[in-house]
């Protein structure tokens, strides 16, 4: 296998003094501007969105047909079944041989897929311009032991669910370093409201460094990584990325990284906490004691950790669920700001929640209440900013607000239109969604 070219046109890669290899630009970048795509070196659809989207080019569409065996599997028409066939062969005979019982983690199905492609595929890829998978960081020797253990149990369900069906599976040790590089340079492909689509492997994207004040944004289209500037990017300048959730302040944020990724922030933003002291206000009638304060934080991170395992609602609990977000929100509320970040967090989640009851009434109070704090304590061209816009537009109009809904979507595309590039289907779907209303 050849050695990775180490450029893309406009960039090259380069060791960094603080944080190893990374990514920078050789010439002028203007905000908007693509920066570079990626398409992905191996993917997986998840299963929530399983005749809603493509399986082979993530396509979203009503006229999809399902695959003939498994009646799992959707595609737009005959050449995209054809595509996927080399990768959905596996899962095809292994869905119909294990039935309703049939149900493999999707970082399980993602390395299933990889190992595939890395028996049929010894070439270089077009992913790989930059980096290798092989090269990947696995941050072995520094994992815990409940990571560890995940790590076994996701070997376990890829021999469970897939030996039949792969010849000469890589032995455990290969499989323990093959997992913890994907957990640790994998990407989650969105939609333009941020619901999750499915996961996937982009080598050249994954070697960009974090910064918690990035000047690039990734957005997807179809399965392919679009990098875009966020800010403009000059000659020698490091092109970063975030790889989080930019709302919390530095000590999650730092938490987070340390966690998951293994390295301690150094960003300017870690460095000048500039927006720490609004995303954790308290009530101005509130005596600052910041033992409450600090119980109070240590029960909102509690709750989150809590909201985070617990991925899926389920239609029973949504009540429950609900009641729980709004005593957490009293709560919290007599000591925290209504833009507190994690007020704003508790009120997300029950926005979600009225979503899925069909409360439209009750999420568009809880969006406009997020609203104006999240267009503050994210960067600019966020895309929790973009994605907010876009439902609170969707539930204006649907609750007969034109004017209100119309002036929503404007705001979303504002930011798309950079986050996502003019030409992006997402960006002529809002369009002809405002065109609608005129």
């Amino acid at each position: 296998k050849r050695a990775a070219a180490h450029c893309i046109e406009g960039t090259e890669r380069f060791v960094s003094t603080d944080k190893g290899r990374g990514l920078r630009a050789v010439r002028h970048f203007s905000v908007g501007e693509l920066v570079f795509a990626c398409p992905a070196y191996s993917y997986v659809l998840t299963v929530n969105e399983r005749g809603a989207y493509c399986e082979q080019c993530f396509t979203r569409r009503e006229d999809l047909f399902k695959c003939g065996k498994c009646k799992q599997a959707y595609y737009c028409n005959v050449d995209c079944q054809r595509g996927d066939w080399s990768m959905h062969k596996m899962e095809c005979l292994a869905m119909c041989a294990y039935g309703e019982n049939w149900c493999p983690s999707e970082t399980v199905r993602l390395v299933a897929r990889i190992i595939l492609k890395q028996k049929v595929t010894t070439e270089q890829t077009p992913s790989e311009r930059l980096l290798l998978l092989k090269d990947f960081e696995s941050h072995l020797d520094k994992m815990d032991s409940i990571k560890d253990e995940m790590n076994q149990a996701d070997i376990a369900a890829l021999h469970h669910f897939y030996s039949r069906y792969i010849n000469d599976i890589p032995d455990d040790q290969s499989l323990t370093e093959l997992f913890a590089q994907v957990n640790c340079n994998g990407f989650t492909i969105e939609d333009e409201e941020l619901s999750h689509l499915g996961s996937a492997i982009f080598p050249d994207v994954a070697l960009m460094n974090h910064s918690c004040n990035p000047n690039v944004i990734v957005t997807y289209k179809g399965t392919v990584a679009e990098v875009r500037a966020v800010q403009e990017l000059n000659p020698g300048d490091e092109i970063l990325n975030s790889y989080i959730d930019l709302l919390y302040p530095t000590e999650d944020r730092k938490e987070r990284l340390l966690d998951s990724y293994f390295f301690t922030c150094l960003c300017s933003e870690c460095f000048t906490k500039s927006k720490d002291k609004e995303k954790i206000k308290i009530r101005k009638n509130i005596p600052p004691e910041p033992e409450k304060i600090q119980s109070m934080i240590c029960y909102a991170k509690n709750l989150i950790e809590e909201f985070r395992r617990a991925k899926h609602y389920k239609n029973i609990l949504l009540p429950p669920l609900l009641e729980l977000c709004e005593l957490s929100l009293d709560k919290m509320g007599s000591i925290f700001a209504d833009t507190n970040v994690y007020m704003l967090h508790m009120m997300y989640q029950a926005m979600g929640v009225c979503l899925y009851m069909q409360d439209w009434e009750g999420a568009m109070r809880y969006g406009e209440k997020i609203i104006h704090p999240y267009s503050f304590h994210y960067p600019a061209y966020s895309l929790n900013v973009a994605s907010m816009y876009l439902k609170l537009g969707h539930l204006y109009l649907g609750l007969e607000k034109r004017t209100q809904g119309v002036k929503a979507l404007k705001k979303a595309l504002s930011i798309m239109e950079v986050a996502h590039g003019k030409d992006h289907y997402y960006v002529a779907e809002v369009k002809r969604e405002i065109e609608e209303q005129k």
